[in-house]
């Protein structure tokens, strides 16, 4: 295995979720798929059956699956809500922050996670996303411009909370 391997910050409550999940893939997921290809063999010639193809297709899915939750499980980071020592009005991974987008003249609400719990439509925007770098340490009321990948953004954050 390569020994730098990147490292996923997540909270701890994302890590067990992801243990779960790991956990149900490997007992109930693998029983499941096992079955299928059971169920499959059991309809004759493989050469032309669909339905052993789907089910070792879904097989490679799930380990492949299993595989990328135990690399992120191993190299899991967990982070508290807010470091120690940010400051307490600056924008920093677990900030919640009000943005006004300037283009559009809307606001929207961001939570600001770790790669692992990101999710842009629930607004969990990841610390290492151009967003998140881009809001990182700034203020209530300061402006910031935003380089993306559509273009140049500019906000204005409205309110800022670090828990």
């Amino acid at each position: 295995m390569a020994a730098n391997l990147e490292r996923f910050k997540m909270s701890a409550e994302r890590l067990e979720e992801l243990k779960a999940r790991l956990n149900y893939l490997e007992t109930v997921g693998e029983k499941e798929v096992a079955e299928q290809i059971k169920e499959a063999r059991s309809f004759g010639d493989l050469s032309e059956n669909s339905e052993y193809d789907e089910a070792k297709e879904q097989q490679g899915k799930l380990y492949s699956e299993i595989a990328e939750l135990k690399v992120a499980i191993e190299n899991a980071i967990i982070v508290e809500n807010v470091a120690a020592d940010a400051p307490k009005d600056a924008v920093t991974l677990g900030s919640i922050v009000r943005v006004r987008d300037l283009e559009f003249d809307e606001e929207q609400v961001l939570e600001i996670v770790g790669s692992q719990e990101a999710n842009p439509s629930e607004g969990k925007v990841s610390d290492d996303s151009p967003l998140g770098r881009g809001l990182h340490g700034h203020r209530v009321g300061e402006t910031v411009t935003i380089e993306a990948p559509v273009g140049e953004l500019q906000f204005t954050i409205v309110s800022l909370e670090n828990r």
